[in-house]
């Protein structure tokens, strides 16, 4: 863990940087349009259910959007802490209004809100969990099955670090023959650069641990639905009895 303090929580509600996450978005959106996808299929529902999904640490609902895609019944709580985020996921969410609704949920407490329901009939979350510390990811993956209602299923897109340094410089190695200016980026950062990357980076942790806390939790058909290198798919669901 970098000595540095931890500022995600001032990350995600400056203007600033919500801004320049804003200004990558596009890119962003165009490599993880496949996984966020596969997450919507995932999920085990008829093309005319009905049925209500939380979207934790939803940000500007991609994840949520592609759900709502997949399956033109379903209903989404997004769950954020960040006004400038759930603004940006208003406009862009335009298309499924009267599906949706916002509200206001800091993952790293775990006081959820009374506007998320007792039972939901699904969960998801996307590119969030890794922001949390070890302990409230646990924490997080037990209130999670509680509030599934029985045979009610979570998904969990996510990058994790790599198990061993043979794996990380294989991951590496082929992340920076997809992006030409990778090794040149990290070898010149500034030193705000390198603060915002330890930052970012301080609690992400390998997937094994993970999915295992999942098991403990009292998940079943735990796994890992999906990977490519740093990211990956794992969930479960709730047992359905």
């Amino acid at each position: 863990m970098p000595d540095s303090p931890d500022t995600n929580a001032a990350v995600w509600k400056s203007d600033e940087q919500i801004s320049a996450w804003i200004s990558t978005a596009a890119d962003r959106e165009r490599r993880y349009a496949y996984p966020r996808r596969l997450l919507a299929e995932l999920l085990p529902f008829g093309q005319a259910d009905e049925f209500t999904f939380v979207d934790l640490g939803a940000g500007t609902g991609a994840a949520s959007s592609a759900v709502l895609e997949r399956y033109p019944a379903a209903r989404a709580i997004l769950a954020d802490f960040s006004p400038q985020m759930m603004e940006q996921g208003a406009s862009a969410l335009a298309p499924h209004a009267g599906r949706y609704q916002y509200v206001e949920f800091d993952l790293a407490s775990g006081d959820w809100p009374g506007a998320i329901p007792a039972t939901v009939d699904a969960v998801i979350s996307s590119l969030c969990v890794h922001h949390l510390r070890d302990e409230r990811k646990r924490e997080l993956f037990g209130e999670i099955v509680g509030r599934l209602a029985p045979g009610g299923w979570y998904l969990n897109f996510d990058p994790v670090t790599a198990p061993d340094p043979v794996a990380e410089a294989e991951w590496q190695r082929v992340n920076d023959r997809r992006d030409p200016v990778a090794a040149s980026k990290r070898a010149n950062r500034t030193a705000e650069e390198q603060l915002r990357y330890e930052n970012h980076t301080r609690y992400m942790i390998p997937l094994a641990p993970q999915v295992s806390w999942l098991r403990a939790a009292g998940f079943e058909g735990v796994d890992v639905y999906w990977k490519e290198l740093d990211y990956v798919i794992y969930g479960g669901r709730r047992p359905a009895a």
